[in-house]
């Protein structure tokens, strides 16, 4: 959290000067203020002591709002120099006939990277992590599903028309910012179909929105701010 120290101001006190006017001022008991003497003169006033921090009533900063999501994202989002979209390209170059059905920015903002994931037709995935920075693919490994989960997957392939780039691009039509995950799977209504999870976030506020995108024709299915 970024401190912000503008909302605090300084105050100090110093002792009026004594003022010769010509006229005997008394002195009153040990620790009592002193009264001077006269219609036109000024009382000297007690000694303030040091200065003082005293807390202003300034809004608070943008940064001291965010909450712990939202500071990850904009701590991470923009080391990241490398997009979804190369860090796709990178992990299906490394696997021949493949696809590419998922990326998730994931890491620290010392150590950015893409946990990716690609599968050829018959429904074989690949996973693999891509460097955010560099662009180039350190990691990769081959998933063992069953043969159940390789057909349903294969299926999907064949029924998704739609890329995830043009699914990428339909969500940040909607919502300018900047693509942090990407999934294909089924639409939420439980029904077959098939669709593309698309998070937008916004560097205005950090917050994600999440798209379900149909994989044949590009129609938004449904729509999710996520503000925590």
């Amino acid at each position: 959290m970024e401190t912000n120290m503008s909302g605090v101001v300084t105050r100090c006190g110093r002792p009026a000067g004594p003022r010769a006017i010509g006229l005997v001022c008394a002195v009153a008991a040990a620790g009592a203020l002193l009264s001077g003497c006269g219609n036109s003169d000024k009382a000297p006033q007690k000694d303030a002591g040091p200065p003082r921090a005293v807390p202003a009533s300034a809004p608070a900063s943008p940064s001291s709002s965010l909450n712990s999501d939202q500071a990850q994202r904009k701590a991470l989002i923009p080391k990241a120099k490398v997009g979804y979209e190369q860090a796709l390209k990178a992990a299906v170059a490394a696997v021949p006939s493949s696809k590419p059905i998922a990326a998730e920015l994931k890491g620290s903002p010392t150590s950015p990277y893409w946990n990716t994931a690609v599968a050829t037709a018959d429904g074989t995935v690949h996973d693999g992590r891509v460097d955010a920075v560099s662009g180039k693919l350190t990691q990769s490994r081959t998933e063992s599903d069953d043969s159940g989960d390789k057909q349903h997957l294969a299926g999907q392939l064949s029924k998704a028309k739609v890329t995830a780039q043009q699914a990428a691009q339909t969500a940040t039509e909607k919502t300018k910012g900047a693509v942090t995950t990407i999934e294909l799977g089924n639409a939420e209504n439980g029904s077959d179909a098939v669709a593309w999870t698309v998070g937008v976030v916004t560097p205005a506020d950090w917050n994600q929105t999440t798209y379900g995108i149909d994989a044949t024709n590009r129609k938004v299915l449904w729509t999710h701010t996520n503000n925590d």
